[in-house]
């Protein structure tokens, strides 16, 4: 490969477990969910790479180096040879375990500068196609939890809230809506509890499907009086953590 000189660095913070981030360059499935139908890759020293954009544009390479879980190098370029030619620069992806999740730093290089800025935008859009097919990977059974924490609302006894509340929530959780200013589960079943008390027979129910992106989930649900109907709609916003847990649950009507 030729001089390289100019560099394009990026780095990203993806809230998942560093060793579910790099499936998305070892798995060809996982590969072709963040750049498009039909792209490829063999990731040994030596593999093919291929990129099939979803407009047609090409991009092929060769994999020269590769660490699970920690690291993964290959050459890049076009097939129509502009504006680099196939495997004429070079793409170094390297993944670190922070608190929280994972952070992945990128470096392109490439023999010309105008190549380089012209690949600016492209990575910043490819890279948050990137941690939202990795977070929707990370995520994709959020459902049962969600429904869990619904389910929690009717729960009338005190033990059975606090094991539901450990298997599906931080122990720092917080709670915020126009009637709650909650901090941790201990506290969040107690005042589940006391809501059961004061509107009794009123339960939450989840209307429509959960609409998701990197870790964020939003809820609708209807407020039920088994006696007298829905009496009121409203939305729940979650944000869920690399270890799939409810950080945080806010309520809005």
């Amino acid at each position: 490969m030729n001089e390289l000189p100019h560099r394009l660095d990026r780095t990203i913070v993806i809230e998942a477990p560093r060793d579910i981030v790099f499936e998305f360059f070892a798995d060809e499935e996982r590969w072709a969910s963040w750049w498009g139908a039909g792209s490829r890759i063999d990731p040994r020293p030596g593999g093919a790479m291929l990129i099939r954009y979803p407009g047609g544009t090409e991009a092929s390479g060769q994999v020269l180096e590769v660490k699970p879980p920690e690291r993964i190098v290959f050459s890049y370029g076009y097939a129509s040879g502009s504006p680099i030619g196939p495997g004429a620069s070079r793409v170094s992806i390297s993944l670190e375990t922070i608190a929280g999740g994972t952070r992945l730093h990128l470096a392109h290089e490439f023999a010309d500068e105008r190549a380089r800025d012209e690949h600016v935008q492209g990575w910043r859009y490819q890279l948050s196609l990137f941690a939202n097919a990795v977070t929707d990977r990370l995520h994709a059974n959020a459902e049962g939890a969600i429904n869990r924490w619904f389910q929690t609302w009717a729960d009338p006894d005190s033990d059975s809230r606090g094991r539901a509340l450990s298997a599906i929530a931080l122990p720092a959780v917080t709670y915020r809506d126009r009637f709650s200013c909650i901090t941790g589960r201990e506290e969040l079943s107690a005042h589940i509890g006391a809501a059961q008390r004061f509107m009794p027979g009123l339960r939450l129910s989840q209307t429509g499907g959960l609409r998701h992106c990197q870790g964020m989930i939003l809820v609708e649900w209807n407020a039920i009086d088994q006696d007298k109907g829905v009496k009121g709609t409203g939305i729940t916003v979650f944000v869920l953590n690399a270890d799939r847990l409810i950080v945080s649950a806010t309520g809005f009507r």
